[in-house]
């Protein structure tokens, strides 16, 4: 799941050096948790969302044929 949000993410930014991805166990599955630099955080949410939402769709389409519940949480 990691590899997947952070080659997305490398796509979409500007700057893709700066792109950090990890994961954690949380209480309710893994979370991922992706760090962009400040100025690219509009490009990977996008308008109202739909990137961020689009994201965390393809990962829970993967996740889900893991069998696991997986969540992204998007940091500066």
């Amino acid at each position: 799941m990691k590899q997947l949000v952070e080659y997305l993410a490398r796509s979409l930014v500007d700057c893709p050096e700066a792109v950090k991805v990890s994961e954690r166990s949380g209480d309710f599955g893994t979370i991922v948790e992706l760090k962009v630099d400040e100025k690219d955080v509009g490009r990977i949410i996008g308008r109202q969302g739909k990137t961020v939402k689009a994201i965390r769709q393809l990962l829970a389409a993967a996740a889900a044929k893991s069998k696991l519940k997986v969540t992204l949480a998007v940091q500066e």
